[in-house]
């Protein structure tokens, strides 16, 4: 089994991230693979498989700079980061929001900051940029936000604290995993199902079909090599296509992210292995 970090409480996601795999950790369980020694996730997003695994030696990779800050800044400076989210916390309006949302501090903690007050204090926990990479989601409805989640930030420090974070696009990792100690886990933005969950594009760089495509070749290369891999998308023909020569595991998962509420609820997933 690989090693696991001494916590004194579980570490959990403390963001909000479209897709987040929290609510799918009890049927992803049985599907991770029982040994390994390095841990792969090209696509961190909220990081929820990585802080359920807690896995001794991690490489966290996504392309978004300033998730990537976020993470990074919560291991290495997490009370910086707390101290200045509870000023965000104590000066939280409407108006205070937009003014926090215009600006990009020079800093890298107060960067940090400045995307986990945004993200617990935005619409949905939306992550969205424009195509100058401004975040442009607007403010959520909510009566009392947790702006400064004490508890889940400095479990995450810990956890995270072994980890390399880099800023890397994903197929960066056919440099990194070799063999039969390594487990690759990718859960890129979602194939479409419809006009309608067109959500691939979580800041300014699109995932397209040809990126899909890619993907599956980074994937196949990977399990050549005798690594473990393990992806998740969209249950849909081109999808299914794509992995038909792997493992697909039908996943059930709730869809929580639309503009019409009717159109919210259960829908199937893939969870592709190649074990």
């Amino acid at each position: 089994m690989p090693a696991s970090l001494a916590l004194p409480l579980p570490p959990r996601p403390f963001l909000k991230w479209a897709g987040g795999k929290s609510q799918l950790l009890a049927q992803y369980e049985n599907v991770f693979p029982k040994r390994y020694s390095t841990y792969y996730e090209p696509f961190l997003g909220g990081g929820a498989v990585f802080f359920h695994l807690r896995p001794h030696q991690a490489v966290l990779l996504d392309i978004n700079a300033e998730l990537v800050n976020v993470y990074q800044c919560v291991r290495d400076r997490v009370e910086a980061v707390i101290a200045l989210l509870q000023e965000h916390r104590d000066r939280h309006s409407s108006d205070y929001y937009y003014h926090v949302r215009s600006q990009m501090p020079d800093c890298p903690v107060a960067r940090a900051a400045r995307l986990i007050y945004l993200n617990k204090t935005c619409f949905n926990g939306l992550y969205r940029e424009n195509a100058k990479g401004q975040f442009n989601v607007p403010i959520g409805r909510y009566k009392n936000p947790t702006i400064a989640d004490v508890g889940a930030l400095r479990g995450a420090a810990i956890a995270l604290r072994t980890a390399r974070i880099e800023e890397q696009p994903f197929d960066v990792v056919l440099h990194m995993a070799h063999g039969s100690q390594d487990f690759v886990y990718f859960d890129p933005p979602y194939h479409p199902i419809s006009a309608t969950s067109k959500f691939t594009a979580y800041n300014r760089y699109s995932f397209h079909d040809a990126d899909q495509v890619r993907l599956r070749d980074t994937f196949a290369i990977l399990a050549d090599r005798g690594v473990s891999v393990m992806l998740s998308n969209s249950d849909c023909p081109f999808i299914r296509d794509l992995y038909k020569d792997f493992h697909i595991h039908t996943i059930w998962a709730t869809r929580a992210i639309n503009a019409n509420a009717q159109k919210r609820g259960k829908i199937t997933e893939v969870l592709v292995t190649n074990y």
